[in-house]
């Protein structure tokens, strides 16, 4: 997001411009409760290349969704966190579950742990 702090914006445009990738919203969704380190959370996204997750962090780090601290270390350590913009999400991502599962349950499927 580049553009000046006078700039009016659409919240929800803000808010897809945010939350645009299924990535962006699963790295969200795997620091709810911790902080992690880039290898840790790429064991929980299955499937998804480096660079990926590298781009999306990157991404969420502009926007100050999250994180990034780099202990000066040999090798560095890099772990990543949400912010309180982050942690306000969530909310959100409640009411997406709910919504979720009662789709679910009203399509006969069975819901799995996420």
């Amino acid at each position: 997001m580049s553009e000046s702090k006078t700039t009016s914006k659409c919240p929800v445009e803000l808010f897809i411009e945010v939350m645009g990738s299924k990535w962006k919203i699963l790295i969200i969704w795997n620091l709810k409760d911790r902080t992690l380190r880039f290898s840790d959370l790429q064991k929980k996204m299955h499937n998804v290349n480096s660079k990926t997750i590298t781009t999306h962090l990157r991404e969420l780090e502009n926007l100050k969704i999250i994180s990034r601290v780099v202990f000066p270390e040999v090798p560095p350590r890099v772990e990543y966190s949400l912010t309180d913009y982050g942690k306000d999400l969530f909310p959100v991502f409640d009411a997406m579950r709910i919504w979720g599962l009662h789709y679910l349950e009203c399509e006969g499927i069975k819901a799995k742990a996420c």
